[in-house]
């Protein structure tokens, strides 16, 4: 069967699971069949979402000086990108920080920390904001703070927190372009006993370094067999003073087709659309739901500011679509 066969079957039957080699075939097809491959999924996302889509916002809780040498990371102690630095906030702007948000419209709350984990009087800092929030807010609490342990993650397990962020960044043939510092198999490790811990678990990875199109699949693929409910996909925004600075962005119709892509690989998960978009998409960002995305980070991110949050959410409002969890 022909590629541009095979997606007018998609659109038709949007049960149906490709095949690695059918993904590998959809990733190879040119501008001239993207319209239907967006069709196809964002079939795929009415069928399993609807027409809520879900906003989160994150806190960059603790900045720099982080161990690990990931190659696009403006935080590595390894790159010198003029950064902030500073340690985990205090308890108080922390709380204050989400409360803004679940005033500002956001679904999801998620604290951010740089570093390969944190110590325990961090983990208790953390836990106090997530329990002072779940008391004030209906906002779904996220961490997302490295490396993972059973008796911290009981620890962030026990004061409410729902969600676990753990991002395996790229595909594993392509991890040790992008990380030396620590394995794909600890990644992996800390999102499965994220899940087995019983949090939600988000994991995803960033688009744009340089990876193949069938890297990318291999990504997909991954995530999919990962016990992780919501795939957040960035793409890069190069930062002066590190590995990546000189890449070139990444055409913004490349980046719509990968997140059809995803969708159309891993139906049954939730697909967030995270840093970069701005840079990335341009124009083009409202066309995310129609290529499967049910999900939008919104503010700011970690080192990159995002736009503003009423244009999100008129532009969510302009789809048809309405804010909510998914």
């Amino acid at each position: 069967m022909q590629t541009h066969e095979f997606i007018r079957k998609l659109i038709v039957d949007p049960s149906y699971e490709v095949s690695e080699t059918e993904a590998l075939a959809l990733a190879g097809v040119g501008t001239e069949a993207l319209l239907p491959l967006l069709e196809a999924a964002q079939i795929r996302r009415r069928e399993r979402q609807g027409d809520s889509v879900f906003l989160c916002s994150i806190v960059n809780a603790k900045s720099g000086k982080c161990s690990q040498d990931c190659a696009f990371c403006a935080q590595s102690a390894s790159h010198e990108t003029g950064v902030d630095i500073y340690p985990l906030m205090d308890e108080e702007t922390l709380v204050e920080r989400g409360l803004a948000m679940a005033r500002a419209g956001a679904t999801r709350f998620g604290i951010v920390t740089s570093g390969h984990s944190l110590n325990d009087a961090e983990i208790d800092r953390v836990c106090r904001v997530v329990e002072r929030l779940r008391k004030e807010t209906d906002l779904t609490l996220c961490g997302s703070l490295g490396m993972l342990d059973a008796k911290r993650g009981e620890r962030l397990r026990s004061s409410g927190l729902g969600r676990y962020h753990h991002n395996l960044e790229t595909s594993r043939s392509h991890f040790d372009a992008i990380c030396t510092t620590h394995t794909y198999d600890e990644d992996i490790e800390t999102v499965q006993l994220a899940a087995e811990l019983g949090f939600g678990v988000c994991s995803g990875g960033i688009l744009g370094m340089g990876e193949s199109w069938a890297q990318r699949v291999e990504l997909a693929l991954t995530l999919k067999g990962l016990n992780a409910d919501t795939l957040p996909i960035n793409f890069l925004t190069p930062v002066a003073g590190t590995r990546m600075a000189n890449r070139p962005l990444m055409p913004a119709l490349d980046a719509l087709k990968s997140v059809a892509l995803f969708r159309i690989i891993a139906p049954e998960k939730r697909i967030t659309v995270c840093g970069g978009r701005e840079v990335t998409l341009r124009d083009f960002q409202s066309w995310l739901f129609s290529a499967g995305a049910d999900g939008l980070m919104v503010g700011n991110y970690l080192t990159t500011a995002g736009r503003s949050l009423e244009d999100d959410m008129k532009m969510v409002a302009d789809a048809g679509l309405s804010v909510g969890e998914v």
